[in-house]
């Protein structure tokens, strides 16, 4: 059995249908990752899902094929709201490549672009909406969306919208659609904070759980590590590091001002660098990215939120310039790399004094982190009385963390068209 066929065969063993699985086997998507694998067919039924799996897994297919191939059949909208213009723009990228020879018309709603411009896209009656909260929630307050329609809702990184402090958004959107009852919910998450579990309670009916790894665990094909060393010796290391890895890089530093700092002299060394933050304009930061895809630029340094939207395949190392604010965005960031299977590599730079931070990411993977002395940090210093031996348990330096149906219509709802009329999004 050839590869193709054996990949055709696992996705039509989900329930896709003959057209869709044409389309993903010119678009090169093989065998089904495991999230797929367990949340298309239940996607397909029309159940709410719960969706546990890290970033790089195949999300955006496990919502999206069964969103593409119920609005073909029944005629629901579908919208999607992600945290990050970025990822709306990657997640829109998605969809067309699987609907765009359906007919599918999508439309992304997100800041930084035209409201006037996106009115008009919303004249023009687009099946999916894919929004950030903040934008959608503008067009809301203008009247010039209506949600009444949508009979698909997926809520795509989750954790990371309430961390953001989306959730007064989200539960204001959530007023202006259809019931529970009335639609079906997917929501993906990397983790299940108390949050979504409230966001499940009161907005999902009877929602299937879907997990593919256990929450909080990193992929087990990263290879992960920890340098202590002092602060004024990170930048050192990481050119130390950047000359022993040959592929692309992904650097993550808490600040904004952090990112431009570290590319301005990773820059004047020489290195092919660009940063990616939200001082930068919608423009700049999609430039940036299109670069780091290409290959014109091999690292790429990023706060945590602009991170959000990168979805680059073959990143072969990240390295935590500064630990992350919280425990969960080390997950984050390091299921960067790794991704579909491949191999990958996490370096984090840690001070000598943040030992409790680090005991807090080891308890939340599950895994004790190897650590390593630079030589900016004295034996004494890094010797087992000022570095002790990790535990489990103990405390951490980290924060916390009956009305009628939508109406229908469908791909083929065009001018003289003999079927349903498609609903509009457009007030």
């Amino acid at each position: 059995m050839t590869q193709s066929t054996h990949a055709q065969s696992g996705f039509a063993s989900l329930g896709v249908s003959p057209r869709i699985l044409e389309i993903l086997e010119e678009q090169k998507f093989t065998v089904p990752t495991p999230i797929q694998h367990q949340s298309i067919p239940a996607g397909i039924e029309g159940k709410d899902i719960i969706g546990i799996a890290q970033t790089g897994t195949g999300k955006t297919l496990a919502f999206g094929i069964p969103m593409i191939q119920r609005i073909g059949k029944e005629g629901f909208q579908g919208l999607v709201i992600v945290p990050t213009r970025e990822l709306a723009l990657q997640v829109n990228e998605t969809l067309h490549r699987v609907g765009e020879s359906l007919g599918l018309g999508t439309c992304v709603l997100i800041g930084g672009e035209s409201m006037r411009r996106q009115m008009d896209d919303l004249r023009r009656n687009p099946h999916v909406l894919v929004a950030t909260p903040g934008r959608l929630l503008d067009h809301l307050e203008q009247k010039t969306v209506d949600l009444s329609t949508i009979g698909i809702l997926v809520l795509d990184e989750a954790d990371r919208m309430l961390d953001m402090g989306f959730a007064p958004q989200i539960n204001r959107i959530l007023q202006n659609v259809p019931l529970p009852k009335d639609r079906q919910t997917m929501l993906f998450s990397a983790t299940m904070p108390d949050g979504i579990v409230s966001i499940a309670t009161r907005h999902m009916a009877l929602p299937v759980r879907v997990e593919v790894a256990p929450q909080g665990t990193a992929a087990e094909q990263v290879e992960q590590e920890i340098f202590i060393v002092r602060k004024e010796a990170k930048m050192d290391l990481l050119e130390q590091l950047l000359l022993e890895h040959t592929g692309t890089v992904l650097v993550f530093s808490r600040t904004k001002y952090g990112a431009a700092h570290i590319a301005q002299i990773l820059k004047r060394k020489g290195e092919h660098a660009i940063d990616i933050h939200s001082n930068r304009s919608l423009a700049q930061r999609i430039k940036a990215l299109d670069g780091f895809k290409t290959g014109k630029y091999r690292v790429l340094v990023a706060t945590d939120i602009a991170a959000r939207g990168i979805d680059v395949t073959g990143i072969t190392l990240v390295v935590n310039y500064d630990l992350p604010d919280n425990a969960e965005d080390y997950v984050h960031r390091i299921g960067r790399t790794g991704r579909a299977g491949a191999e990958g590599k996490a370096i984090s730079l840690a001070t000598p004094d943040q030992r409790q931070e680090i005991r807090t990411i080891e308890r939340l993977i599950r895994k004790t982190l190897p650590l390593k002395r630079h030589e900016s940090v004295s034996e004494i210093l890094f010797s087992m009385e000022h570095m002790p031996q990790r535990r489990a348990g103990g405390g951490g330096a980290f924060r916390g963390r009956a009305s009628s149906g939508p109406r229908r219509g469908g791909f083929s709802s065009r001018a003289g068209s003999s079927g349903p009329r498609k609903p509009r999004f457009y007030r």
